[in-house]
């Protein structure tokens, strides 16, 4: 199957080792892709596993999952990478009334001991 976060590889390429943990995204940008694949998965616990530990409290495993269950998420733009830790993206979805949704994003992402963690997401419009 095609991968899910829109890179053109076949999912047991690009994303499926970071989801198994046989691998770690080796840049932001990466787990970006590897984090909306998750979505389309769905895979709640690897979103939670790649959250930064210390937000992780702002966030619930089951509501992750549902969020992916509940959409269709059907591709991943990378708007840009204005810093090394930093990905502008828009995730296309339908909703779970079949409505076409994007979402639109600048999230900050943090690397520790050689690993990704989302840290946060300013939405745009």
């Amino acid at each position: 199957m095609n991968c899910p976060c829109s890179s053109g590889k076949l999912y047991e390429n690009c994303c499926q080792p970071f989801h198994l943990g046989k691998k770690n995204a080796p840049t932001a940008e990466a787990l970006m892709r590897s984090r909306f694949s998750a979505f389309a998965i769905p895979n709640g616990e690897y979103l939670m596993e790649t959250t930064l530990p210390k937000k992780r409290k702002l966030h619930h495993k089951k509501d992750l999952q549902e969020w992916g269950e509940i959409n269709e998420w059907t591709k991943l733009e990378i708007i840009k990478t204005p810093t090394f830790n930093q990905v502008e993206f828009k995730a296309y979805y339908n909703d779970e009334n079949g409505k076409p949704q994007i979402h639109h994003e600048l999230s900050d992402f943090q690397e520790i001991d050689q690993r990704w963690y989302y840290v946060s997401g300013e939405f745009s419009d």
